[in-house]
């Protein structure tokens, strides 16, 4: 069936189509699962320590929000991919040398993991007092209080923002084009910037190419965005009437 389409198609677009798909949406899935999962932990269980009244950790988890929340994400990535690397080499720890991949998932990770947290916190306070004094009236602590009873309720409505949040990863991924990490964008722009390129037929010897085909390319792009992220936002509102009362 495929073979049948591209068989219609202009040469220059299954390689591009095969080019932006088998490796920058591979790459961008995977960036965006890993973040999306690291902002989860991270979140969770910063923003239930928020909950607890110890002004010295409130204040800690407080800067780790607003500063990663208050940074441009591109900031992030160029401080983890640029400046961490020096660091590093004064302290002489080469783990802290991140590529381009591991510094944008981490960058993301970072800004997901602030917006997780106070989520959380705010799910967390919205749980009513009865069911701390009730939980805790059955014998827990406070560890097993929030895994037991607070947190399973409280995850409930975190997930509308969740696949909000997933969308917002998803979206801002593309930031590691700038840094050279080859997901939908880069893969779009290398693409592009070959078929720019004329090139000389030896058979022929005739010069063949030199149109970069921009406009099919990034529209393929903006359809591979939409047909991800339309059903996830149309999901999360879904959710958010359904889940949050």
């Amino acid at each position: 069936m495929w073979e049948a389409i591209f068989n219609r198609l202009p040469g220059w677009v299954e390689p591009v189509a095969d080019y932006i798909i088998h490796v920058g949406l591979r790459n961008t899935l995977i960036i965006s699962a890993v973040s999306v999962v690291l902002a989860l932990v991270v979140g969770v269980l910063l923003g239930t320590l928020l909950t607890i009244k110890f002004l010295p950790l409130q204040a800690a988890i407080r800067l780790y929000i607003e500063v990663w929340r208050g940074l441009p994400i591109i900031v992030t990535i160029f401080l983890l991919y640029f400046a961490l690397p020096t660091f590093s080499d004064e302290v002489r720890i080469p783990a802290l040398n991140l590529d381009p991949l591991r510094a944008t998932i981490l960058g993301l990770a970072l800004w997901g993991s602030a917006q997780i947290a106070e989520a959380t916190r705010g799910a967390v306070q919205s749980i009513p007092k009865e069911q701390h004094e009730a939980s805790a009236a059955l014998g827990f602590g406070w560890v097993g209080r929030h895994v037991n009873v607070i947190l399973p309720q409280a995850l409930r409505r975190l997930i509308p923002p969740l696949v909000g949040l997933s969308v917002g990863v998803i979206q801002n991924s593309t930031l590691g084009s700038i840094i050279g990490v080859p997901e939908v964008l880069e893969a779009a722009q290398r693409s592009t910037n070959r078929l720019a390129v004329p090139t000389v037929d030896p058979a022929t010897l005739t010069i063949e190419g030199g149109d970069s085909h921009a406009l099919e390319i990034y529209l393929f792009v903006f359809a591979i965005f939409f047909v991800i992220s339309f059903p996830l936002t149309r999901l999360a509102a879904y959710l958010e009437r359904r889940l949050v009362q």
